[in-house]
């Protein structure tokens, strides 16, 4: 396919009307410069100084990304962040307030730490993944033979009875045992966590990992949001007070280093990891969080962070390191800043710490007495009482190489397979409905009870992620959304309404509105938590809007009709309905909303040619599900295969085959997806796109996003994430460390040796906006570093050494210089430069330690 330029500055209909619009001239000097810098970007003569960027001249925010680029890279002019040109889009009013606020500077008393990598060695590289894969290796070996043991014990029960009884001894002292795994070996490997300073793919480095590893491998986090998760944290070291809730998903790992107050709410997708990989280096620092502290969700928590008794940190916010919230405050943004506004907007109520034990404890007797045997104790049973089933998984029933084994595996994968769809849709649609049965909107109810426990229940069915990545991306999503429960009131169908990644709280409570669209990443928070209770209320999007990437869209919003929410906008919770307007930024503030749109496809949204172009990808859509229904299967059926063998094998090579089977599960799940995903692009790159979101090219690229990525996470940290993203295509350096980052094009990205990928960060070379798809390259120079929950848009570069703080939004089209710091939503220079306690204390020892080689000098001299 021809490649075509991104963004091209296109006229408006009245190609003529720029050169006929009265022309006023500078009258300073800042005026002039920026006049002529802005003319050569959008290939003119002249601009007039009092022309509006975007309304006047036709510009765009990708054109004026390049225009503050220029303006940086001009030593005698003062920066000029996006912000700036949406705040005073015309030159006169941008030169006024960028000359009012360039500030005088003055060198800081505390230097600023170099940012510049020192890499490791390539054997260091090579040595560390080859620990961590023999670590790997070890832990499958365990888990064979406590599984093997468990399960001979378990058949050697004599009776009904008997198998209940020994299953539920077998399986609770399983679970207790990979519940205490990570806690022993962090004692053993660790001790205490301290605020310290460490290189990557070293020694310490792997004891790090191998905690890290077993901690998010760990059964607990099923238990998120229950009174036992915070018990496995303080058993981890973690100081937590009485009454504290905790929704979200990310454990934190430096467990000594965090401190939680009695009473306190962290709500989901929120992380307070206590430890940050920094220009090649591991810094682990404290968080830590007074009484009665709210945390919303999508929040990023730095090292060396804290929050004074009762204070509240909004949806979508940051804080940087060194970030202090006193009593009682409120903030929001990214960084934070203070605000007036109230996040905690539910009543408390009656929820005893007898009440927490009972829950916590009648969640143990589930486990225990119900989950557990039924497990082991039916898995048992189906094999001997149904003797087509133990023909089929008896060992030694077949041989390895015998069709028989594949002509079983074909029937038993089929089978389990079909099943799911068909009992998991029906389920979805109907048990949830009836548990919200019990639920009444706007009511204040007590957590840790039955109205909680149908709460959780209707969250967790209703956001498998399966049927939403089957349905995302086509017509078909808004009947599945429908059938859970939204209100999608009259839906005009666009073929992309909704993405693949859609989460909420209740479905039942969750209207959007006709001729919306709404890309990956959206949360619907329309259920408020306080430390005691938790109330459900309608969050209502309006009707054609569109909605970016990764948004928190809570209830209670002040959003209305005709809004565009920019990709990571805190949708504001205050103030006037926002209707017709673009919002951008945490703390978000309004741009025009026809700057993220490109109207030149508009044709192909109306009328019959829409509809021509609307049953074409439908029925490309359907072709897309297919395929990948197929692919899932055939992945379902190998490793079908690989269970079989396993269990045929077993008489021969004992727990040995157990290990084996599960390194080669996933072993071969990484290279077979590798190979779908490059198979659909025919092995070549991508190339930079603008394109209808009705042309055939983009129902191409929309397969791409539906190749299952999930098994990626498991190699966070290793080289091996690396050679799978080589495999993928990604034009990447050496030695690149990756603790879960997330690239959505890899052939359009571009790494550079020696860069730091913190968790969370995504680099996303596309964007769809409103009806049109655009696609760039983006580029990561040499010693890079994204912070945590970092986003990258397309078409950026980062120079060399240059580092982007948590939490940051780096726009399309942005230029960060060589050794740049940028942090914000959206990302601008850092001025203020922030030492964590690790390196103050590192040092005073340097400076301690050249001051006692300094005397012993002076002492030889003597």
């Amino acid at each position: 396919m021809e490649e075509k330029s991104v963004e091209v500055l296109t006229p408006g209909p009245d190609e003529s009307a720029i050169p006929k619009r009265r022309y006023t001239g500078p009258k300073t000097g800042i005026e002039r410069d920026l006049a002529e810098l802005l003319a050569d970007v959008v290939c003119v003569e002249q601009v007039s100084v009092d022309s509006h960027f975007f309304d006047d001249l036709g510009a765009n925010s990708l054109v004026m990304a390049h225009f503050c680029a220029r303006v940086r890279k001009r030593t005698d002019l003062p920066s000029a962040s996006m912000k700036d040109i949406y705040r005073y889009p015309t030159i006169r009013g941008l030169a006024t307030a960028l000359a009012e606020a360039s500030p005088t500077p003055v060198e800081s008393s505390v230097p600023a730490s170099p940012e510049v990598v020192t890499p490791a060695g390539t054997l260091q590289y090579v040595l560390c993944g080859t620990m961590q894969f023999l670590i790997f290796l070890g832990y499958c070996f365990l888990a064979g033979l406590v599984t093997a043991r468990g399960y001979e014990w378990v058949s050697a029960g004599s009776g009904l009875r008997g198998i209940y009884v020994r299953s539920v001894l077998f399986g609770g002292s399983a679970f207790i045992g990979l519940c205490t795994l990570p806690i022993v070996a962090k004692w053993i490997l660790i001790g205490r966590w301290k605020p310290r300073e460490f290189p990557v793919w070293g020694l310490t480095y792997l004891r790090f990992w191998t905690v890290k590893a077993l901690v998010h491998a760990n059964p607990m986090i099923f238990f998120i949001g229950n009174p036992l998760y915070v018990l496995y944290l303080r058993a981890l070291g973690a100081r937590i007070g009485k009454g504290v809730t905790i929704l979200s998903h990310t454990v934190p790992v430096c467990t000594d280093l965090l401190t939680i107050g009695a009473g306190t709410v962290i709500r989901k997708d929120s992380f307070f990891l206590c430890y940050r990989a920094h220009a090649g280096r591991i810094q682990t620092g404290r968080v830590t969080l007074g009484r009665d502290v709210f945390i919303g969700e999508k929040t990023v928590l730095d090292i060396d962070t804290s929050m004074g008794d009762g204070a509240q940190l909004g949806h979508t916010s940051a804080l940087q390191s060194g970030q202090v919230v006193p009593d009682g405050h409120r903030w929001h943004g990214s960084p934070a800043q203070r605000t007036e506004l109230d996040y905690v907007r539910v009543a408390p109520a009656d929820c005893s710490t007898l009440r927490r034990a009972g829950f916590g404890l009648l969640s143990v007797l589930q486990l225990f007495f119900l989950y557990v045997p039924l497990t082991i104790g039916g898995a048992y049973m189906l094999v001997t009482e149904i003797p087509a089933v133990g023909n089929l998984l008896g060992p030694g029933t077949v041989g390895f190489t015998s069709p028989r084994l594949y002509i079983d595996a074909l029937a038993l994968s089929l089978v389990l397979f079909l099943g799911f769809l068909v009992v998991g849709l029906a389920m979805m649609f109907t048990v949830p409905r009836l548990l919200n049965l019990v639920i009444e909107p706007d009511k204040v109810y007590p957590l840790y009870g039955l109205h909680y426990s149908a709460h959780r229940a209707i969250t967790r069915m209703t956001n498998i992620k399966f049927f939403k990545w089957l349905f995302g991306d086509s017509s078909y999503i808004v009947h599945y959304l429908r059938g859970l429960g939204y209100d999608l009131s009259h839906v005009e169908q666009t073929g992309s309404n909704f993405g693949t990644e859609v989460q909420h709280e209740t479905p039942y409570l969750s209207s959007v509105g006709s001729g919306t669209m709404i890309a990956d990443g959206l949360s619907i928070v329309n259920a408020d938590f306080s430390s005691t209770s938790f109330l459900v209320s309608r969050a209502s999007i309006g009707p054609h809007n569109f909605l970016g990437n990764n948004i928190a869209f809570p209830s209670g919003a002040r959003t209305g009709e005709n809004c565009l929410l920019a990709t990571k906008v805190m949708i504001p919770l205050d103030g006037e309905v926002r209707e017709g307007v673009g919002l951008l930024g945490s703390p978000c503030f309004e741009i025009p909303r026809s700057v993220e749109r490109d109207s030149r496809f508009d044709h192909l949204r109306t009328g019959d040619e829409k509809r021509r172009n609307l049953a074409a990808k439908n029925r490309y859509n359907i072709r897309t599900m297919g395929f990948f229904l197929f692919v899932r299967w055939l992945h379902f059926f190998v490793l079908t295969v690989f269970g079989l063998a396993t269990v045929d094998l077993y008489g021969v090579f004992g727990q040995v085959i157990i290990a084996a089977s599960l390194a080669l599960t996933l072993g071969f799940t990484a290279v077979y997806f590798v190979l779908v995903e490059r198979g659909i692009a025919a092995f070549r790159a991508l190339r930079p796109q603008l394109c209808s979101i009705y042309e055939p090219y983009f129902w191409w690229h929309e397969r791409l996003w539906k190749v299952p990525d999930e098994y990626l996470n498991v190699f966070n940290g290793t080289p091996f994430k690396n050679v799978i993203w080589r495999m993928l295509g990604v034009r990447l350096g050496r030695r690149v460390f990756d603790d879960g980052c997330y690239l959505t094009e890899r052939t359009l990205t571009t790494i550079g040796n020696d860069c730091t990928l913190n968790a969370g960060s995504k680099i996303q070379c596309h964007s769809q906006e409103d009806g049109t798809f655009k696609s760039d390259r983006s580029t990561i120079g040499v010693g890079c570093t994204l912070g945590v929950g970092a986003h990258v848009h397309y078409g950026v570069t980062m120079g060399d050494a240059a580092v982007l703080a948590p939490d940051s939004f780096l726009m399309k089209g942005e230029e960060m210089p060589q050794h740049a710091r940028w942090g914000g939503n959206p990302a601008t220079e850092m001025r203020d430069h922030y030492q964590p306690e690790a390196l103050v204390r590192q040092g005073q020892q340097d400076h301690l330690g050249q001051r006692a080689q300094l005397a012993e000098l002076h002492g030889h001299g003597e």
